[in-house]
């Protein structure tokens, strides 16, 4: 007979692996085993692919990703144990599901391969669980978070992206994940045993962590959400905000815990003391020994009390609790010991006990000792009967709860106090208001005001000095009001530099206007900030409860507008509330309303207005401005639309569209009129799209769409915008201008903005801001500012485009100062596609061969045109 060679090669080494298997799985058949060496690898490799796309990112991007898998993985320690259920809750899952919707499935993956992992080396020894949970975590949350990007991008090429849909896609994530994980965990417990899956087991065992799961992808979208909106300091802040919730839901549960023990040990006390009474009846000769010891050694203190409140007798517990000794307690009136506020409820409740109305009772109170310390404690009464005694008399069973009536009082404290000024917040001010209300309905005498404060530089102080000085600063101000207030004022921080004051009993209005002028003047004193002498103000809005305001939300909200209103007065102000700021708030919400169908229906429009090099005179680009022509209201202005739209969010969305039909009608004009081939476009963008890391993505991806050279496109920022977000845009506008794209600064010349920034920043050109242009004439100094700016721009080779030019007096000095670049009325007004095309039409017909071979057009203004009208051709 002769063997195969390779069946003596395998022979040996199969054996090996049976014996390896057996000695390290033994309780895995053949299909359990291969499913899970299966899963293992597929979790090893997006483990892997997730590690390597991590470290292919940037170093900035890494550290916020390592960030989010380590929080993510900390929580993971802390899980919260649901009172009377074997189930428990992470806050991991909140930023696994965050750091997917901020980086996508990698780092999510990582997180949730280090969460389980965590979790699996804590809660099992075999070695199989620790290898298979992580990597199942990982791979059915890496094609989890592969299918929510997948619906995220369908959602949005059909415009039905919003908010609401982008949570809605993540607690539907929460769902498919634990319905993936807890299958792909449970299939190999079902192999191992031979038994198929079952809906209902699976429901039993995995539907609470399917609805925790949903949940946490809510509260992961609104925490993305916030995080698109003021950046990653709220992330920052969110983690101790939360870990102190979860700190408050443990405490609670722990407390709701040890009030069950705590019963049920009172219950056990009540049945022994009742097998006692029986033991007591057949062994009437022990009983008295074997009660005496149980209550003698007793852990709790414990008295027999007369129906009169007489002690009669007390143990050794009940002593020590008190502070004084067994035989000072005997012959005492119990309630010499309870707190004089508190002795009437006890009374009461003894009254009904003697009465027979209730059997017994249980209540909270305090006791005070020799040394005149209070002391929580809870009693338990109830009737002793006892066959020697010729009268009834009653047991207390007492036990001190100081340590946790004083957390109590602590976590009271935390829920209605700020935990920096430790003023009242915004829950406890809500709920003084409403007393206050309340009182005033009873009795309209009883008038009072609400002041709302808003200080007036503190971002400032916040940007320049950090968020330490901003704190320093809050704890000052907080300081100084309080001086300036009745003791029977409230005072609280609602939250930022957002501060009120409820001032009660007041006879007028004056007394809350004197207190407002006070308040200003107390303020104007210089503070000392981080080392340096900071001078603020604040803007008050002032309402009174003489309006008949019903909840506290309306009277803040009152308040609120009053403040607005000081404001847009002017910094130091206050402001009394109106009726007429309701409607010019409703006026600003049906706007906005009105705004954001335009944005989706096609309500808004661009004109282009020509940018043109003044000598000689040539066209060179166009400025694409939004219009919004409402049906009802006619043309609105965009400086009301736009702010408008930056307050409700909206600003991004506006531009986003704006700079998709510019590109296409640029890409329009190039291929119809290609004598027109280097005419660029200048797009206005807010410092919101500038600050957002996505934005040069979509600039490009707009760009690749119309097929349009990156260098033909110019995106402008205001100078005050660039200065709000300077940190956040100096990225952005390096990845820009590495793409191609120009950039320019708007109304330059009234904002605050650094010529260090001006001579390191990647800007491409100027833009003088049109109320310099306007005073040429009239004031010297703005012909001097002019002079400035040109040389600074000519200086640091940056181009210098003047805005607003409406006479020929204004463009003639311009020319003379040396101004290359201009815009305005007077060279061409905003003209609707159709205009301009109908212009270049009539140029390039009029052009010469010659004219059209050099792809030059340049045009000379008529000497009898209009102001906006379009200038005569002429060739070089």
């Amino acid at each position: 007979m002769s063997t195969h060679p390779e069946s003596v090669k395998l022979g040996p080494i199969a054996s090996t692996w049976r014996r390896l298997h057996q000695a390290l799985m033994p309780d895995y058949n053949r299909k359990a085993a291969a499913y899970w060496w299966t899963m293992v690898l597929l979790g090893g490799a997006v483990i892997a692919l997730s590690i390597n796309t991590v470290a292919s990112w940037g170093s900035g991007k890494i550290l916020q990703a390592l960030a989010g898998v380590l929080i993510a993985t900390l929580a993971g320690l802390f899980p919260l144990r649901i009172p009377r259920s074997k189930n428990s809750f992470a806050a991991g899952e909140i930023y696994i599901f965050l750091l997917l919707a901020i980086h996508g499935p990698a780092p999510a993956a990582l997180a949730a391969a280090c969460e389980a992992g965590l979790g699996a080396f804590r809660t099992s020894k075999r070695w199989t669980s620790r290898i298979f949970t992580p990597a199942m975590a990982a791979l059915s949350l890496f094609a989890c978070g592969c299918l929510f990007q997948a619906m995220v991008r369908l959602l949005h090429s059909v415009g039905w992206l919003n908010p609401g849909a982008f949570i809605a896609l993540l607690m539907g994530l929460g769902a498919v994940y634990a319905v993936a994980n807890s299958v792909l965990v449970s299939a190999v417990l079902k192999l191992k045993r031979n038994e198929p899956l079952s809906m209902q087991n699976w429901v039993s065992d995995w539907g609470w962590v399917g609805l925790t799961f949903v949940a946490t992808g809510a509260l992961a979208g609104l925490l993305f959400l916030t995080f698109e909106k003021f950046g990653v300091s709220v992330l920052v802040v969110s983690v101790p905000m939360l870990a102190l919730f979860l700190a408050a839901l443990h405490y609670f549960f722990a407390q709701q815990s040890a009030s069950e023990r705590e019963q049920a040990a009172r219950v056990e006390a009540a049945e022994r003391v009742a097998l006692q009474a029986a033991k007591h009846a057949r062994e009437l000769q022990h009983s008295d020994q074997r009660f005496e010891s149980a209550f003698t050694h007793a852990a709790i203190g414990m008295a027999l009390v007369s129906t009169e409140g007489s002690v009669r007798q007390a143990n050794r517990a009940l002593a020590a609790l008190l502070g004084c000794d067994v035989g000072r307690i005997a012959g005492h009136e119990f309630r010499d010991f309870v707190f004089e506020d508190d002795a009437p409820l006890l009374q009461e409740r003894l009254d009904r006990v003697i009465a027979r109305e209730i059997e017994s009772f249980s209540l909270e109170l305090r006791c005070r000792d020799l040394q005149q310390r209070d002391i929580w404690v809870s009693l338990h009464c109830g009737f002793f009967a006892d066959p020697s005694a010729t009268e009834p008399c009653l047991i207390f069973q007492v036990h001190d709860v100081t340590a946790r009536r004083r957390a109590e009082t602590h976590l009271q404290h935390v829920a209605y106090h700020d935990s920096l000024t430790g003023l009242a917040n915004r829950s406890r001010f809500n709920e003084c208001l409403l007393h206050a209300l309340q009182d005033q309905r009873d009795d309209p005498s009883r008038r009072f005001a609400v002041m709302y404060l808003d200080f007036d530089r503190f971002k400032l102080i916040n940007d320049s000095l950090g968020h330490g000085a901003g704190d320093e600063f809050l704890l000052k101000v907080a300081r100084r009001l309080r001086e300036h207030v009745r003791p029977s004022d409230v005072l609280a921080r609602l939250g930022g530099d957002e501060f009120a004051i409820l001032t009660s009993h007041i006879g007028d209005t004056d007394h809350a206007i004197a207190l407002a002028e006070r308040l200003q003047q107390t303020l104007r004193k210089p503070l000392l900030i981080a080392g340096k002498e900071i001078s603020t103000s604040a803007s008050i809005g002032i309402t009174f409860s003489d309006i008949g305001y019903r909840t506290p939300e309306e009277v803040l909200r009152d308040a609120d507008l009053a403040m607005y209103k000081a404001k847009a007065k002017g910094k130091a102000q206050y402001a009394l509330f109106d009726s007429s700021l309701h409607r010019v708030a409703s006026e600003q919400l049906s706007l906005e309303m009105d705004l954001r169908r335009a944005i989706g229906s096609g309500g808004l429009s661009v004109v282009y207005q020509p940018i043109y090099l003044l000598a000689p005179r040539r066209l060179v680009a166009f400025e694409a401005l939004v219009r919004w022509h409402h049906p009802q209201r006619g043309l609105i202005s965009p400086s009301v639309f736009i702010p408008l739209a930056e307050e409700a969010g909206l600003i991004e969305s506006v531009g986003e569209w704006v700079l998709d039909q510019a590109c296409a009608q640029l890409s329009q004009w190039h291929q119809q009129y290609p004598q027109m081939s280097r005419v660029g476009l200048h797009v206005n963008a807010s410092s919101l799209e500038f600050a957002s890391p996505t934005f040069p993505q979509r600039v490009s991806q707009t760009l690749e769409r119309y097929a349009l050279r990156p260098s033909f496109l110019v995106l402008e920022i205001t100078e005050n915008a660039l200065m709000d977000r300077m940190e956040l845009a100096a990225g952005t506008m390096a990845q820009l201008r590495q793409l191609g794209v120009g950039l320019s600064i708007d109304d330059f010349g009234t904002g605050y903005s650094s010529l260090s920034y001006l001579s390191v920043l990647p800007i491409n050109s100027l833009k003088i801001d049109r109320s310099f242009v306007s005073r040429l004439q009239g004031s010297a100094e703005s012909s001097e500012i002019v002079r400035a700016i040109l040389t600074l721009g000519l200086s640091l080779g940056k181009q210098v485009i003047a805005e607003g030019i409406e006479t020929e007096a204004q463009l003639n000095c311009l020319e003379a100062l040396g101004c290359g670049h201009g815009q305005g009325y007077l060279l061409a007004e905003p003209l609707a596609p159709r205009q301009v095309a109908s212009l270049l039409s009539e140029c390039v017909a009029d052009l010469g061969p010659r004219a059209r071979a050099s792809n030059v057009i340049a045009f000379e203004p008529a000497a009898d045109a209009p102001i906006g009208a379009p200038r005569r051709i002429s060739v070089h």
